[in-house]
C-alpha cells in the first residue's frame, strides 16, 4: 500500500490500535498530530468530513476509523 495517511491525538487509544494494526501489517504510514495543530485539524475535517481521531487515508482516499481499518484490511490483504 502506498501513501498511508493517518490523523492521530497522541492521547488515543484507537490511534495507537490502528498505528499497530498498520504495523502488524508491515504497512508504512505517516502520523499527522491534529492535537497542537489547528491546520492539521482543520485539514482532516476538511478532508474527512469527521471530527474523531484516526482518521485514515490511503491513497488519498478517505478510510475512516479504526474499525473501518479493520474492515478495509480484511477486504485488501
Amino acid at each position: 500500500m502506498k501513501n498511508v495517511e493517518i490523523y492521530i491525538k497522541s492521547t488515543c487509544s484507537f490511534c495507537v490500535k490502528a498505528k499497530n494494526l498498520l504495523k502488524q501489517n508491515n504497512i508504512k504510514f505517516k502520523e499527522i498530530f491534529v492535537e497542537n495543530s489547528t491546520a492539521n485539524l482543520s485539514k482532516m475535517i476538511k478532508r474527512s468530513k469527521k471530527t474523531t481521531v484516526p482518521q485514515i487515508f490511503i491513497n488519498k482516499v478517505h478510510i475512516g476509523g479504526y474499525e473501518d481499518l479493520i474492515i478495509f484490511l480484511k477486504k485488501n490483504i
